[in-house]
């Protein structure tokens, strides 16, 4: 008897996808395509494509902002979620409802008759149809995974950024700098603004750039930021001679905040004669934004700090910005890692910067064992005290527990660590 597809809640479509196709990533386009194409979604409003190891998710968000506080009608697609589906699809940035949502599985469970998706390819096709139904001005498009083969690539862009190029899903984009770069280069277009953010690009994405015919921008060299000596403030410029002064410090905590800062104000560069942006609204925006668990620091004591940082370079800004919050007696820190991750690399980072270590695996089939965990921080850091708990909770809890009010715990490794540590605090 086939499933009343119309009957089915939000949550009881979201378990469908997720058995739906045979593996969760399957690197391509063509399939992705074909439904598109069978569904109409052609845009007619600008597409801006984010992609990059670290920092993509605080550029789209603070993009949105701006663009919001500019009167503009915006449609933003993130991902992965941390607590509720909902936060990966917003309309000026009030996450979509269930309904809404519901609706667009339908029509994409109609529309991809025997095309097999994934459940993000799914969600990103639900995504742009949520966009053209509410009719947007301009939709902001995070790319989940490389950028040549990710599902968000089907929709032409008005223009692209990387934001960094790290080491991370090496099994599906390469081992290298230079391998992973080619990928993420793959969100350029011929004759399009095409940015770069990270200060030492590989040359492949230079190349690939180059190749194609994109007008490739260089942080450093083509646009650029500076801090202002007379306090909380920074300017933009760009080689055109352009300059933005006395912009405020964006509401997102972390040293790296004034970079990815940097590359939106390059994108709305690129997009001010379709969509122009007051200086006012730019600042607005800035001070305005609110993500969760990029540096977060909730209130209260002992200090508790959110990141989501899951590879070497997130794990080198969380360490300088760990350092730039002062002095803390004893730091515990509540990890939870995938194990497809580069765990060593991470915890070597940071080895040196926390006391006590509770670690447990996020419900999750790819999460490392604990045990693992415990491993390899007491190789890397052979003073450090280790506990094992059966859960993120009971991580969480005990740690909260043994700190005291001038201590810091720091919640990190994985978006699902922090999501379960998030979701004890809402109970």
């Amino acid at each position: 008897m086939p499933i009343p597809f119309d009957s089915l809640s939000l949550d009881a479509w979201l378990s469908h996808l997720e058995q739906l196709h045979p593996s969760a990533i399957d690197m391509g386009l063509e399939r992705v395509a074909r439904v598109r194409d069978a569904l109409g979604l052609k845009p007619d409003f600008p597409v801006l494509l984010v992609g990059g190891t670290n920092g993509k998710g605080s550029v789209c968000t603070m993009l949105s902002s701006i663009l919001c506080a500019a009167g503009y009608k915006v449609g933003t697609y993130t991902s992965p979620h941390l607590l509720h589906y909902q936060e990966r699809v917003a309309i000026n940035l009030v996450p979509a409802a269930d309904a809404a949502i519901v609706a667009s599985f339908q029509a994409i469970e109609v529309a991809r008759a025997d095309v097999s998706l994934t459940y993000f390819e799914f969600g990103t096709l639900a995504a742009m149809q949520q966009f053209m139904v509410a009719g947007v001005d301009v939709a902001v498009l995070e790319v989940g995974l490389g950028g040549r083969l990710d599902a968000v690539n089907v929709f032409e862009p008005f223009a692209s950024a990387v934001v960094n190029v790290g080491l991370d899903h090496q099994a599906y984009l390469g081992d290298t700098r230079e391998a992973i770069g080619h990928e993420k280069a793959g969100i350029y277009r011929p004759n399009k603004i095409a940015i770069c953010a990270d200060p030492e690009p590989p040359q492949t994405l230079i190349a690939e750039a180059q190749r194609i015919g994109a007008n490739l921008q260089l942080i450093g060299q083509d646009f650029g930021f500076e801090k202002q000596a007379e306090g909380q403030q920074w300017t933009w410029w760009n080689k055109a001679g352009v300059r933005r002064h006395a912009l405020p410090f964006p509401a997102l905590r972390g040293q790296y905040q004034l970079g990815n800062a940097a590359v939106v104000l390059a994108l709305l560069d690129a997009v001010k004669e379709v969509l122009p942006v007051a200086i006012g609204d730019i600042k607005r925006g800035l001070l305005e934004v609110e993500l969760a668990a990029r540096f977060q620091v909730l209130p209260g004591r002992p200090a508790v700090v959110l990141d989501v940082g899951h590879n070497p370079h997130a794990a080198k800004v969380l360490r300088a910005n760990l350092d730039s919050m002062g002095f803390y007696p004893v730091t515990h820190a509540v990890m939870g890692m995938m194990a497809d991750k580069d765990i060593a690399g991470v915890v070597e980072l940071l080895a040196d910067r926390i006391d006590v270590w509770h670690l447990a695996a996020p419900q999750l089939p790819r999460a490392a064992a604990p045990e693992q965990l415990a491993k390899l921080v007491g190789k890397l850091a052979p003073l450090a005290k280790i506990n094992i708990y059966e859960n993120v909770p009971l991580a969480f809890a005990a740690a909260c527990k043994l700190a005291e009010e001038s201590d810091r715990i720091l919640a990190f490794g994985s978006f699902y660590t922090v999501a379960e540590v998030m979701a004890t605090r809402e109970r």
